[in-house]
């Protein structure tokens, strides 16, 4: 198509006798349409060849973008010259080409090849580098999720330890004490822990299994810190229905016990409940530590890039006077079809 485009525009730019396009057999305008395909698919084939080379040795930039062109050029500008002197000077007459005035025509045709070479060029330039970009935009994208998983992974390896020492800790007093108490104490923390396990690959569950998973998790919290700390769950919607990043509420819950100070005397109260079919809330009473714990800030951060993966609604974290609260939208359903790369932990 575009080969018969170029020469409707050459025989119409060369065509001085008014005939239009009726002549298409004629030795003049078949000569043109054959060096019109000639030029441009060795225009076309060797820039190609040129611009796969400089994609393997390192991508393309203004420089080496430069050199294409002139690569090219020198290629394409020899070649039109020989060929068109050759035919409108000592092969005009053999060939049959009708010619008015040969230097003229001579220089036109050159000039015109010239300009349709550079066209040529610079569009498979633009094509090329546009597509590099596209290429380094998906690989920046794959590497930033490679590296938001494997953190997420780091998150739960610590998690794992972490949470069974403290809990094998407030086991061990429970058996002294009660005895009934512990054995409930054993159960949940079983379900807690096949939960760890079974979903340690998937980056997102259903608010189901994750509202099952924190019942357990609160439980053993309650427990572990009595009256200190007292955290409850008001959510009124339809469980099955929305999905959330894997142990957010954990890591949230998590987070309120890290950085807050509590006691029988001043309890931490964490409720999680939600904004009408749109969200969750994690909020708490604010009672900083006098002498904060060392972070990374690395649960949260994480929480809001893999949220950014999948929707367009923001994590959003609030902190007043009295309070602080994190707002973590519902994901629905279709949100399951985004292919997020996850590293096994």
């Amino acid at each position: 198509m575009v080969v018969n485009v170029v020469y409707l525009l050459i025989k119409a730019s060369v065509d001085h006798d008014g005939e239009g396009f009726g002549s298409f057999l004629e030795p003049t305008p078949i000569f043109y349409y054959l060096t019109a395909f000639m030029f441009f698919m060795i225009t076309w084939e060797y820039n190609d060849h040129l611009i796969y080379k400089q994609l393997k040795s390192g991508g393309l930039n203004l420089k080496n973008s430069l050199m294409v062109f002139i690569k090219t050029m020198l290629v394409l500008v020899p070649l039109t010259t020989l060929i068109y002197y050759l035919a409108l000077f000592p092969l005009r007459d053999f060939m049959g080409i009708v010619c008015e005035d040969p230097p003229l025509e001579f220089r036109a045709n050159i000039l015109r090849a010239w300009l349709l070479g550079t066209a040529v060029i610079f569009i498979n330039l633009f094509y090329f580098s546009m597509k590099q970009r596209d290429e380094l935009t998906k690989q920046m994208d794959d590497l930033k999720r490679e590296m938001m998983a494997s953190q997420y992974t780091t998150l739960k390896n610590q998690i794992s330890p972490h949470f069974l020492f403290n809990s094998l800790n407030t086991l061990t007093s429970l058996m002294y004490e009660d005895r009934d108490l512990a054995s409930d104490f054993v159960t949940r923390l079983a379900s807690t822990y096949r939960y760890i396990l079974d979903n340690r690959e998937h980056d997102l569950v259903s608010l189901q299994k994750e509202i099952n998973f924190l019942d357990s998790y609160i439980f053993m919290m309650n427990v572990r810190h009595k009256k200190a700390v007292e955290i409850s769950m008001d959510i009124q919607v339809e469980l099955k229905g929305y999905f959330i990043p894997t142990l957010t509420l954990q890591m949230l819950v998590e987070n309120a016990l890290k950085h807050n100070q509590y006691s029988k005397e001043k309890p931490l109260h964490i409720l999680i409940s939600n904004i009408q079919q749109d969200a969750l809330v994690i909020k708490n009473n604010l009672q900083k530590r006098i002498k904060p714990e060392e972070t990374t800030k690395m649960g949260l951060q994480n929480i809001k890039k893999r949220y950014a993966y999948y929707s367009n609604k923001q994590v959003l974290v609030r902190e007043e006077e009295d309070f602080f609260e994190v707002i973590i939208p519902l994901l629905e359903s279709d949100v399951m079809k985004t292919n997020l790369k996850t590293i096994s932990g």
